[in-house]
């Protein structure tokens, strides 16, 4: 999906544009500065579409890395034209294409802040957004990219909600706060298992309040099921259950609370004087 949102952009009729380059008579002894002062010169004479046609023919003929070179040569020899503005768009697409997510977060960062009201600031955003997504590691990793990623997304979503690019934006943010749900509970069952009950019951409490829309919060509830009993709090204990037996009444983790309950004599039951009252039902959201 993201990538096709990414192709649309670019599909589009290439000007094809041919470089002549008037030779130079320079009399006299040369010196090596001389030398990339005349480079500079001559690279100077391509004009601001001349360089955008060869970088958008370099992008779509696939030489990615010579699409980036063209657009970051328009940017720096004609800083204020029209294109490069667009080129600036261009030159974080190519360099996300490459996999240079740092290049394409600041191509796009600076593109948005240069241009906040340009067609092209939402499509600016939703890439720094993906480079940010891209970087998204596994649950057992710093979960650093998936905020950032969730925060980029956020304002693609706020800025620009009538943009072609929210639906996409959604579903990366759903899938970064599960990542951030997935870590949460990660730590919080490797607290379980060294019985530090009070730490672990806070990651997962956190998972319930803030992650109720993933698909965490189901483990989060029979756990805190199954702390709050090997503390001996039975009826926090019975509140998870109940709220876990009223939004997942078929989960396989709400049979297990209820059996871990049941050993004792014990059911699920609400508890007006706790925390999970609070948020009985629904969880989900």
């Amino acid at each position: 999906m993201a990538f096709e949102l990414l192709k649309l952009r670019f599909t589009r009729t290439l000007v094809c544009a041919s470089i002549i380059v008037t030779p130079l008579v320079v009399s006299g002894c040369m010196s090596k500065d001389d030398d990339v002062d005349l480079a500079t010169y001559v690279d100077q004479t391509e004009p601001p579409d001349q360089l955008y046609n060869q970088g958008l023919a370099n992008l779509n003929a696939g030489r990615l890395g010579e699409a980036s070179k063209k657009f970051q040569a328009l940017d720096r020899q004609h800083p204020y034209s029209d294109q490069a503005r667009k080129a600036m768009v261009m030159d974080a697409f190519a360099s996300y294409r490459q996999g240079r997510y740092p290049d394409a977060i600041n191509a796009g960062q600076r593109y948005v802040q240069l241009y906040p009201s340009s067609p092209d600031a939402a499509y600016a955003q939703y890439i720094v957004g993906l480079s940010y997504f891209r970087q998204i590691p596994d649950v057992t990793r710093d979960q650093k990219a998936s905020r950032r990623a969730i925060e980029a997304m956020e304002e693609v979503e706020t800025r620009w909600p009538d943009s072609e690019y929210v639906d996409d934006a959604n579903e990366k943010i759903r899938f970064a706060r599960d990542q951030l749900a997935g870590k949460e509970m990660q730590v919080g069952r490797y607290y379980l298992e060294r019985r530090e009950y009070i730490a672990g019951i806070k990651r997962f409490r956190y998972v319930v309040e803030n992650y109720s829309n993933t698909r965490h919060v189901e483990e989060a509830l029979a756990r805190l099921t199954e702390a709050y009993y090997a503390m001996g709090l039975t009826s926090e204990a019975q509140a998870a259950a109940a709220v876990l037996g009223q939004n997942y009444p078929d989960s396989p983790w709400y049979k297990d609370s209820y059996k871990l309950l049941q050993s004792k004599g014990l059911e699920p039951r609400e508890n007006s004087g706790s925390w999970l009252a609070k948020i009985a039902k629904p969880v989900t959201g």
